[in-house]
Order: C-alpha cells, then structure tokens, then sequence
C-alpha cells in the first residue's frame, strides 16, 4: 500500500524585548555565562499576589508577524490559562492564547524542488516561556532567567506532504523572523524551535491519521531527520497491522530515533479558561495599518526584486537576501557605482569567504561598501587583476584600510603596457625552449603554463589578457 504523509509544524519563537511578557524583568540571552535566577520578580517567580502586565511591544511584534504570514489580525483577542504543570514555571500554568488569538488564518509561500507551494498558518499567538531545569548528582535546579520570556507561537495547517517541505517552511519562517526583529535566528540558543505533528495514510484517504508530535526540535536538520525517521517508523507499524497511538515523542539525536514520552495532550486536557487577570486586548483597524506600514520588505519580495531589477540569477539573489545585512550592504556596494553582477560575485565569492569564521554583520562592517566599490572598479579599470584584487581584499578585511592605499603603497598597479610586457614575454619564451616546441607540436594546454610563468615574474602583475594575447603572438611568429 502506498502512503501519503501529512505534516503540520508548531513553531515557538522567542521575542527578543528588553523585558519579559507580563512584568519588568530584563530579556537576557543566555550565552552561557548568565547567572542563574538573575533576572526575576515576585510576578515571573508567581508570588502570592501579584498581578500581570502586558508587554505592548510584544503585542506589536506579534501582530507585525502575523500581517507579514498574510494573517488577520482580530479587533479582540484575550489570554487563556493553560493548565499543564511545568516543573520550571511557578504558576503551575501558562499564560497563553486559546479561542482568541492574535491572528489567524493566514499562509507562508514556500519552494521545495523547485516547486512553489502555500502553507496555511492556522493561528499566531502570544504565551510566555518556562525556566530551565538542570539535572547533575541526582539533583534538580531551576532557572527562571527564561520564564516569562515572551513567546510567539505560529501553528501551521497540515499542508506539508515530506520531510523537504517542512524544512522549507522552516527556513523560510526563520528568514521571515529575522527580518521583522523578532529574534535572532540563533536555533543553537533555543530561540527557535519546531513541532513536528506527524502522521501517515493511504493514498487516496482524506481521513487523517493518528498523529505523532515531536518535540523541541531545535535545528533544520533535527526537523527534517525526525520527520523522516517518523514517517518510515508509522509506515512500518501500519504494514505490521497495528495502529498508531496518539503520542508525544522526543528526538534521539545520538541514536537518530523518535522515543515515546508521553500520550499525547489535546486541547480538552488543558482546561483552557479565560486569564481573569488580563483584560481582552482591542486593536484598531488603525493600529493595523499603522503596524503594517512598518512592515520592511520581507525576503521573498526582495529576491524577486534582486533578479528582476539586478539581473542576477536566483541562485545569487538568495544568497544576499539570506541575511538581510547583506542584502542592504549589496545595494550599498551598488549604489557606490558598481554592476550589480560583480558587487554580487565579490561578495557571495570572495568576501563570504572572509566572512566564513566571523559573524556576518560584522564582517561586512570589516570592509564598508564604497571601499569594496572602490577595489571593485580598480579591477574593472584593470589597475590591478583578479588575483591581486582578492589579495588586497584580505588586506582590506583584516586591516581596514583602503584599495587604493594599499595598491599605491605595495606597488600592486597592474602591468599593462604591451611594449614591457612583451619583453617579459620574450625572456620567458627563450628561457624555456622545451616548452615553446611542446606548444608548437599541438600541445596548447602549455598556453597556460606560460601565463603562469609570466605572472610570477611579474609578481602576479602583469595584465593577464595582455600577457595571454602576446604569448599567442609570439609562439605564432615562431611557428612560421
């Protein structure tokens, strides 16, 4: 029997605000220095008593992510108490959305194997994070630096059909993210992690199948490998004759499987009932449009742009548009007066290469976009070649300074006069007669072996078009 497989993901996205969700404590990340229960209140720590407060600036970053998945955004929405026990949230329940949520019905557009496709986003909402637990020696201890931290929870609709389809969605919801200054993107740091639902049928069925839920899954690669893992395991249990129970799984990254953890909770066991304490929230058709009109422009819209205005391949326009610094720095570079085509090949090409063990941002900030424009057209000018533009570029990178500084005071100017330059010609070719008859018998692969010999005389300077059409010129007058 032939199986389709039906997937839908829970994305849970930290909101990088300066304080928590319902009360004044700082939003610190943790990079693994922070000292453990820092940053707590008698509000976050559930002290008799107290009152929550809504975050406003979480409200409208969530309200800008939901007008950016094409949500609507309700005129009223309202939290919910969802009574589910976290050892690291002293409530002992979750402040979150239920039956009102923030937007809804919205859609993410997606590209897996060259196909485009639309992913229906059920619902977006606003929650609060737990804590940390640390278990060592037999011992348990919590850290409340995370909760309360606000949370934006975007539920898809089961339109993913593989493994591929979801890693798509996820990267594309990340970008998407990133862009609006959500969070960081960091998955290492948790500030982003996936809900696989995963379940299977027969082709042909519209009845959906008892559904896995996958947990915590905190990179693309855990997400699509859990999800590949699920889909063979349900499958496998199906040809068996057995059926799937509805459960929760964890991800066994060490072992690659999914293991079982509990049986998995539906929305009834949550008892979800309206937060007494938090007035519903009412939003304008005003404050709509004034958060839409913030909106930047998101990454699908900017790489059609790239190819269309630009003339770049796809290929290219995703590689800028990845991180949105370096799509600003590309029309930077541009804007100074450089072909949108080579700005492009010097920075997906040699700079990333610099980049490579630096953070992005930081990189490009290495090299401002007028110098990389500057050496940019130092080249297109040929003062200098390709090979000695790409060794003042490292220059440029680790030391700061400029093209033409560099060039000037390393005496990098490229050779282009035809007389000098044919002198070197002619002492390389009477230095190396072997290699001159080689050429002469039919053997012109050796044409390159002697641009080598003439730019290391040269120091790497010589114009190697120049260099390229002398040679020819004179191994041709030898010939007659």
């Amino acid at each position: 029997m032939q199986y389709e497989t039906i997937i839908g993901l829970e994305v849970h996205a930290q909101i990088h605000t300066r304080s928590k969700m319902f009360c004044g404590c700082p939003v610190k990340e943790d990079t693994g220095d922070l000292k453990p229960n820092a940053y707590v209140c008698p509000i976050c720590t559930a002290m008799p008593g107290v009152l929550p407060m809504v975050n406003r600036r979480a409200v409208e970053i969530a309200i800008k992510t939901g007008l950016a998945l094409h949500c609507d955004i309700p005129p009223i929405s309202r939290f919910a108490r969802k009574s589910y026990f976290y050892p690291d949230l002293p409530k002992g329940y979750q402040i979150s959305q239920y039956a009102l949520p923030l937007a809804v019905d919205g859609y993410l557009e997606i590209e897996s194997d060259g196909v485009e496709k639309r992913i229906g986003i059920q619902r977006a909402h606003l929650e609060e994070d737990a804590g940390k637990l640390y278990h060592e020696d037999g011992i348990t201890r919590v850290d409340l630096n995370r909760a309360g931290v606000p949370l934006l929870e975007i539920v898809s609709e089961p339109d993913m059909r593989s493994a591929e389809e979801a890693r798509a969605y996820g990267e594309a919801l990340r970008e998407i993210l990133v862009y609006l200054g959500v969070n960081s993107g960091d998955m290492e740091r948790g500030v982003m992690r996936f809900e696989a639902n995963v379940s299977v049928r027969p082709v042909g069925s519209e009845r959906l199948g008892a559904r896995h839920e996958i947990k915590n899954l905190n990179s693309f690669r855990a997400l699509y490998e859990s999800i590949v893992y699920e889909v063979d395991h349900q499958v496998s249990v199906l040809e068996k004759g057995d059926q799937i129970k509805p459960q929760t799984m964890g991800w066994n990254e060490v072992d690659a499987v999914t293991v079982p953890q509990r049986g998995k909770e539906f929305a009834h066991d949550y008892r979800y009932f309206p937060e007494p304490d938090i007035p519903a929230l009412k939003t304008s058709r005003e404050e709509v449009e004034a958060l839409r009109n913030q909106l930047p422009e998101l990454p699908r819209e900017k790489r059609t742009r790239f190819v269309t205005q630009f003339g770049l391949s796809n290929y290219d326009a995703t590689l800028l548009v990845e991180d949105q610094a370096v799509a600003d720095y590309f029309e930077r570079v541009v804007e100074a007066g450089v072909s949108a085509k080579q700005a492009a090949n010097w920075i997906t090409g040699e700079l990333f290469r610099l980049m490579k063990t630096a953070d992005r941002e930081m990189g490009i900030g290495r090299v401002p976009a007028e110098a990389l424009a500057e050496l940019i057209n130092l080249v297109e000018e040929e003062t200098i070649n390709q090979s000695t533009g790409k060794d003042v570029l490292t220059e440029m990178f680790n030391t700061g300074r400029r093209a033409r500084d560099i060039v000037t005071e390393r005496g990098l100017a490229q050779i282009s006069d035809a007389e000098k330059l044919s002198q070197i010609v002619t002492q390389t070719l009477d230095d190396n007669p072997e290699q001159v008859e080689e050429y002469l018998t039919g053997k012109r692969q050796v044409l390159g072996w002697f641009i080598g010999q003439v730019m290391r005389a040269t120091r790497g300077k010589a114009n190697p078009q120049l260099a390229r059409e002398l040679l020819e010129e004179q191994l041709e007058a030898g010939r007659g």
